[in-house]
């Protein structure tokens, strides 16, 4: 997966580049390395303005070549995910000034769309869901109705590449406005840390 690295210095320039808060209005992100339509990329989005990065996926729809006569920059126009839409207006509203001393997150979080099972603690049933997002911390778990804070749970996902699953145990820490369900991820061991590493390195490689 391509990564787009864009650093932003000021509320306008965020505003030029993502004029809309709508996800499926298009963002303008410079680069000079030439993107073929319909590629996956994720928008690494970094500022002295934000607590931590935040990384967003989306498809290239074009990519165009600097003009410097006409001062015109090479980089290509993004179509968000549909899911990242609220990712995009957390950004909106940091940069607008609406939203402030926002807590900053040990780690980063890897924007992802990937099929997993859950179970509830103490239950054998596995539900078919899937995970926006992933990080050494925890994940984001697509749910229907938000799962109660503390629930504990166990995560079955196959990573890019392997033959069999592995389990992830988590704890439900917060809700967001779709629906999912916040983890934080509850290290049993050593061994499940490494896995899980591997597992992200997996993702972002794919």
């Amino acid at each position: 997966m391509v990564i787009l690295k864009l650093r932003i210095r000021t509320a306008e320039e965020w505003r030029e580049l993502a004029p809309s808060e709508n996800v499926t209005e298009h963002v303008f992100v410079p680069t000079t390395d030439e993107l073929e339509a319909g590629q996956q990329v994720i928008i690494e989005i970094s500022s002295n303005l934000l607590p931590n990065k935040v990384l967003i996926r989306g498809t290239v729809q074009a990519w165009r070549p600097a003009l410097p006569r006409m001062r015109v920059r090479a980089g290509a126009t993004i179509e968000l995910a549909t899911d990242e839409q609220v990712k995009l207006t957390f950004l909106h509203e940091v940069f607008s000034g609406k939203r402030t001393d926002v807590p900053r997150r040990r780690h980063h979080r890897l924007p992802v769309s990937v099929h997993v099972r859950y179970r509830i603690a103490n239950s054998h049933s596995f539900i078919e869901s899937a995970i926006s997002e992933i990080g050494v911390g925890g994940a984001l778990l697509t749910t229907n109705e938000p799962l109660p804070i503390e629930t504990e749970l166990t995560i079955e996902v196959i990573p890019p590449g392997a033959a069999g699953a592995i389990e992830i145990a988590g704890r439900v820490s917060y809700h967001v406005p779709s629906g999912g369900s916040g983890l934080r991820f509850v290290s049993r061991d050593g061994d499940g840390d490494r896995r899980l590493r591997e597992l992200i390195r997996r993702l972002r490689a794919s």
